[in-house]
């Protein structure tokens, strides 16, 4: 009834032909047609499906609902008709349009598919839950607006009532007269079914009737499954349209979208508290008081209780169309008697724009006196681990930086300006090729038609969206239509081109490239709504005092950059919240607006057929085709572009490449990580935590999770992305001189495509035999070539990025995966990269080498070269000395000389090393040579090392450098030696496979499978790695490789069994553990001892179909709503925790090396710092792998678990939370090795 308070231009013209149905139709008649003709009404589908599979007497009883619900709508609508001749018309701004021709676009969202709504028991009056009843603030505001209106409703009903009761006379008459054809419907369930359209007593007043259906339509309406992802899916397409309409500044259009929900009582429930919120925020900027209120009504009317943002909502508008004291006062009554405060509002609200000083404005109109709460009390993090960390005690001023104030806000500026163009285009490394004539003509054919591809583009696109907009809201409404109006035209085309630009000749997935645009669409989107909300404004004014917590002319601050962002933003006091209020679009609507744009450049874009062929017509063709493709057993849908659009590009060989900036490093340092929200780029959106694409669980978890929990893993994440770089530029000249030489695969430095061997000529005659062979070259020449073309484009990128830094200062901004395995956000080009990469980066800040520096430099060359793994440090050094006149020649001729760096295992990073070692050498004085080199210590097989902690495994502790010994243990060497014991005994016994395998037995055949053991490699896994590794042997029998890999596993894992009991005791009860849980239908979690909360992923995927004009797509999702897929939960479980323990001890280790005054920075197990301060991270790293393993690691896991998973009470536990209970309890049992020892180790890391 509420929604009756607002009256729009479209609304009351659908009103009158009723709603769900088509305009210009009779309604009486269409209401009566019955189910035969209900489709052509416009009826949804969910009702419709219903009388498929029916029986015939459930056929009858729904064909009379229908009839009742038609009739009752259909008068509903007359009296809004009548009603619109007092209210005034809302004239709606249109934004432009977009259509997609075919229906089947159309979201299953409008067509009534998500499952009708059910009752459920209001819930106690309290905080949380409670049935809501209109609050008397808005019954008092509303009484002079809605009256009128409500007495129609009232007289609405009745008439209804009326005529329900007569058309039920009639329906019983029409069943009598049928009888012969169907089965009578009992009287009870007729009455029951239709209940709620007609009066429930013929002795209560009809007016007390109509009272009694308006209560009746009050309470809960929930689905029956709350927690079902479908509805959660459904829900966040109708947030994230009508923050569309917010950000579009359109409340007309965002009501009416709101109205077509809540007037279908099969849509209604999907309209939630925030929903309303939403809408009421764009009327409350326009300071409408009335519209807010109307707004309100409906959302109490439909039984959902206010939130602390709908108060916020009220207030704003309050204070923006400056109402009267009174209205305040009653506003804020009810604020507190649905149990909130008032300080509440700016410590929990995200405001945007002004909101906050409405609000305050509003607040202070009765209380004028009335100052903002104080900032939360700063709470320290409780870890035992980091005790010392946080202790004020001995907290040392933050590390300056070498810039000055001035020169960080010039940088600063200038990575803003990157994000606000959105794109970055750079100079190719080709560049330096000579211009051809045929380059030369390419690139004026191509100069010449993307005006007309640009323009072809931007007119399909307008056409669409002008189709879309001639749409009313309801069943014909195109889903997309707000999606296509969040950006300028020009910038839709701009991504579109861009895609466009980069295919590749082999094409690429249609779920690939719809993916890709729709997020591209989305980031852009955010980036605006940053620049809407003045959100950029506060950011730029917070950094703008954050960099003197890091320029060496800046004030020394004890602060992290956590704590000194957060205190900054404190004092910066009013304007917009620097976190907004979640906006994501739901994965499978990205995936649908990608695949809009994509059909749109697909029909829009040509290319004349004579482009390379002046004898052929001139007809325009497509530039893109839609083929089909077989990837294993599954038909994969491709866009492939012409081969004259493919030859073109590949004429031009044009100089730039253009880049999203988010995938370029920053000119300046990151903005640090202070929430799961927010940190890392100034505009970019970015995730804290990377997860598979459709998954919120991740996210849902970190939002849960306490902030100070969260503490030490954004600390660490500051830090390493603190870590200022720059281009080791010598070594970046001979790298783009040797790819524009055609490169060298033996350096890895990919060919390019014309390198790739040519197909083979065709066989002379019809030989059946010679067209399979000659097809399946031809097959192996294109999968080359596609390799060839993607590792040649991977090179060129990192190279080309890498070049546009060459003078620069950058940084790299630092997340995490669900694991807590740190990364670099920006993909091509970091320091996680290959040899190549890794070899041109440099720490931008020197230290001297001091009295042991040389010495590390040369002991980490020998590292690279892989020589002499199994040496003691002192025969390292003692052999670079040996060998400096080869070094001094890589530094001096790395490529007209004897090459001695070319044969090393990473030849890049070892020539780099060479020219440092040569300038430090021949400084006047080694020990104060300035190095920006970083030195490596990686761990000895992590893996095994963190299993061997856990177990307190003598001897496993042995094998992997836990212990004191005077040259390092080689794990794979000693399994390979046990291997071969086990091989000689099988051999004297007789067994053939034994006895081919002598001699074959090396470090290298089982070193692979050894190293992922720890990582639940399975023997199956197994027997492939050594399969691999024996058909590199030449010599080895080929007919022998399944029989002697599948030999060899078994023997490894024994070794392994023999050698790290503990080990396999953990894996096996990690293992049974996920099991139990997976079966019982739940996901593992765990929480890592520094409080990061993890959740395994992994769901038996659905696949959603996707219907398209183009093809169909089968998108796969995952969600946890779905069965956890057991086998993935229990054999993923043993190494993404033994994944989770590596990330916490590098995070701290990154900490207390911060508290130190190092650089550090790392892959994974291989950490990274100044040569001068490599003993200083060694004593650090070892520390702290104590200190981490000294904790009840496996008994706080069985804690927590039991804790999650299992029933308090004993009599209460099921049976599987029985064996559960056991299992968890029964924790491996530990060994006798002293973890004091590791700080002892020499080769723990070296």
């Amino acid at each position: 009834m509420a929604h009756n308070c607002i009256a729009v231009a479209r609304g009351a013209q659908a009103g009158a032909c009723g709603a769900g149905t088509r305009p210009g139709r009779g309604c009486p008649r269409a209401a009566l047609l019955g189910p035969a003709r209900l489709r052509g009404a416009g009826i949804p589908w969910s009702v419709l499906r219903n009388y498929s599979s029916a029986s015939a007497k459930e056929k009858a009883r729904r064909s009379a609902v229908c009839e009742r619900t038609e009739l009752l709508e259909v008068l509903k609508a007359r009296v809004k008709q009548l009603q619109g001749n007092n209210v005034q018309e809302v004239t709606v701004n249109k934004v432009e349009p977009a259509l997609l021709e075919n229906a089947k676009y159309q979201d299953p969202l409008w067509k009534g598919g998500a499952p009708g709504p059910a009752e459920e028991q209001p819930a106690p009056r309290g905080r949380a839950e409670s049935p809501a009843q209109p609050s008397s603030w808005v019954e008092n505001l509303e009484a002079g607006v809605c009256t009128r209106q409500l007495k129609g409703e009232q007289k609405l009903s009745i008439a209804a009532s009326q005529l329900a009761v007569e058309a039920k006379a009639k329906g019983k008459a029409k069943t009598k007269a049928k009888a012969n054809k169907s089965p009578r419907k009992p009287k009870a369930k007729v009455d029951a079914a239709m209940s709620w359209a007609s009066t429930e007593s013929d002795s209560k007043p009809q007016v007390e009737a109509v009272k009694e259906e308006a209560k009746a339509q009050r309470p809960w309406r929930v689905l029956q499954d709350k927690e079902s992802n479908h509805h959660k899916i459904l829900q966040q397409t109708v947030q994230s349209s009508l923050e569309c309409f917010l950000f579009l500044q359109q409340p007309e259009e965002a009501e009416r979208f709101l109205l077509m929900y809540y007037k279908s009582r099969a849509k209604r429930h999907l309209l939630n508290v925030n929903a309303y919120n939403i809408v009421m925020r764009c009327w409350a900027r326009k300071g409408c008081l009335q519209r807010v209120h109307c707004l309100f009504y409906m959302l109490e009317s439909a039984g959902l209780r206010p939130s602390l943002d709908s108060y916020m909502v009220v207030l704003e508008c309050l204070g923006r169309s400056q109402a009267p004291a009174k209205a305040i006062q009653r506003c804020v009554r009810q604020l507190k008697k649905d149990g909130f405060a008032v300080d509440e509002l700016f410590q929990k609200c995200l405001f945007e724009e002004d909101e906050k000083e409405k609000v305050l404005k509003a607040i202070r109109t009765i209380q004028p006196k009335y100052q903002l709460p104080p900032p939360p009390s700063r709470k320290i993090c409780k870890s035992s681990l980091l005790r010392t960390f946080y202790s004020r005690k001995t907290t040392m001023p933050y590390p300056k930086l070498d810039f000055s104030v001035q020169e960080l806000q010039e940088r600063f500026q200038q990575q803003l300006e990157m994000e606000l163009n959105n794109t970055v285009t750079v100079e190719s490394v080709e560049s330096t090729k000579p211009l051809t004539p045929q380059a030369t003509k390419a690139r004026n054919m191509l100069d010449t038609l993307r005006p007309q591809w640009h323009d072809s583009i931007l007119q399909a696109l307008q056409k669409s969206k002008h189709n879309m907009s001639q749409l009313q809201m309801g069943s014909g409404y195109n889903i997309l239509y707000p999606y296509l109006c969040v950006l300028p035209d020009e910038e839709y085309v701009a991504i579109m081109l861009q895609v466009l630009n980069t295919l590749s000749p082999q094409g690429q997935s249609l779920v690939v490239l719809a993916r890709d645009l729709g997020f591209k669409v989305y980031n852009r989107y955010v980036t605006q709504r940053k620049l809407r909300s003045r959100q950029l404004g506060k950011v730029q004014e917070v950094y703008k005092s954050y960099i003197h917590l890091l320029a060496r002319d800046g004030q020394p601050h004890k602060c992290l950059p956590r704590e000194y962002w957060e205190k900054l933003v404190v004092e910066a006091g009013f304007g917009p919240s620097l976190n907004l209020k979640d906006c994501s679009w739901p994965y499978m609507l990205l995936m649908r607006l990608g695949m809009h744009l994509l059909e749109l450049l697909v029909q829009a874009v040509r290319v004349p057929r004579n482009s390379l062929n002046p004898r052929l017509e001139p007809r325009l063709i497509p530039v893109l085709y839609h083929v089909y493709s077989f990837r294993s057993s599954w038909q994969v849908g491709l866009i492939k572009p012409h081969p004259i659009f493919s030859q073109l590009v590949s004429d031009a060989a044009e100089t730039t490449l253009t880049f999203n900036s988010s995938v370029i490093p920053m000119l300046c340092p990151p903005v640090p990580w202070t929430s799961p929200h927010f940190g890392a780029f100034v505009l970019n959106d970015t995730r804290l935590m990377r997860f598979v694409d459709g998954a919120v669980q991740h996210q849902l978890l970190l939002e849960q999770c306490p902030p100070v929990n969260l503490h030490p893993v954004l600390d660490a994440l500051n830090q390493l992305g603190n870590c200022a770089w720059k281009i080791n530029q010598p070594v970046l000249d001979i790298i783009i001189s040797i790819f524009n030489d055609k490169g060298n695969e033996k350096l890895d430095i990919p060919p390019p495509v014309s390198e790739a061997p040519r197909p083979p000529a065709a066989p002379p005659g019809n030989s059946t035999t010679g067209n399979k062979s000659h097809k399946h070259e031809l097959l192996l020449c294109k999968k080359k070539a596609a390799e060839m073309h993607s590792l040649r484009m991977d090179a060129l990128y990192k190279l080309s990025i890498a070049n546009f830094v060459r003078d620069k200062v950058f940084w790299f901004p630092h997340n995490m995966d669900f694991r807590g395995r740190t990364y670099p956000c920006p993909p091509y080009f970091n320091h996680l990269g290959n040899d190549v990469t890794r070899a041109i980066l440099l720490f931008a800040e020197g230290r001297p080498l001091g009295p042991k520096g040389l010495d590390w430099l040369k002991i980490h060359l020998i590292n690279l070269t892989g020589l002499k793994k199994n040496n003691a440090l002192k025969e390292r050094l003692d052999y670079a000395n040996e060998i400096m006149e080869e070094i001094l020649d890589s530094a001096d001729h790395p490529l007209t000389g004897r090459k001695w760096w070319m044969n090393t295992d990473e030849p890049w990073q070892a020539l780099a090393c060479c020219m440092e070692i040569a300038k430090a050498s021949r400084s006047p004085d080694p020990t104060a040579y300035i190095s920006h080199f970083p030195v490596h210590q990686d761990g000895s097989c992590n893996g095994l090392q963190h299993y061997a902690a856990l177990g307190r495994d003598l001897i496993g502790a042995m094998s992997v450098n836990l212990m004191p010994c005077s040259v390092p243990q080689d794990v794979y060497s000693t399994v390979a030696q046990q291997v071969e014991e086990f091989r000689k005994k099988d051999a004297e016994h007789g067994v053939k496979v034994a006895q081919v395998l002598q001699d074959f037995i090396s470090r290298k055949v089982v070193k692979q499978t050894v190293m992922t053991v720890v990582y639940g490699v399975t023997r199956y896994g197994g027997r492939l790695q050594i399969e691999k590794r024996l058909k590199e042997i030449d010599e080895f029998p080929e007919e022998y490789l399944w029989e002697a890999s599948d030999y060899l596993v078994k023997r490894v894992f024994s070794g392994i069994k023999e050698m790290f009991s503990a080990t396999r005791d953990i894996q096996k009860w990690l293992t049974e553990s996920a099991k139990l849980i997976a079966q019982s239908g739940q996901t593992v979690e765990w929480v890592t001892p520094l409080g990061l909360p993890i959740v395994q992923p992994y769901y038996r995927s659905k696949s959603t179909v996707l219907n398209c004009n183009m093809q169909a797509l089968s998108v796969k999702t995952f969600n946890s709503s779905q069965k956890p897929d057991t086998v993935k939960q229990k054999n993923a479980f043993p190494p993404n925790f033994i994944h989770s323990l590596d990330s916490t001890h590098m995070m701290l280790t990154a900490l207390h090396c911060l508290r130190q005054g190092l650089t550090f920075v790392s892959v994974h197990d291989c950490y990274w710092t100044h040569a001068l301060t490599v003993d200083v991270m060694n004593q650090i790293c070892r520390k702290q792998f104590v200190a981490l393993h000294s904790e009840k690691i496996l008994e706080d896991l069985s804690k927590f678990m039991v804790e999650k998973y299992c029933s308090p009470d004993r009599e209460m536990r099921a049976l599987w939370q029985s064996k559960l209970m056991e299992q968890l309890s029964n924790v491996p049992k530990t060994g006798k090795f002293n973890l004091r020892q590791v700080m002892n180790s020499t080769y723990f890391f070296s």
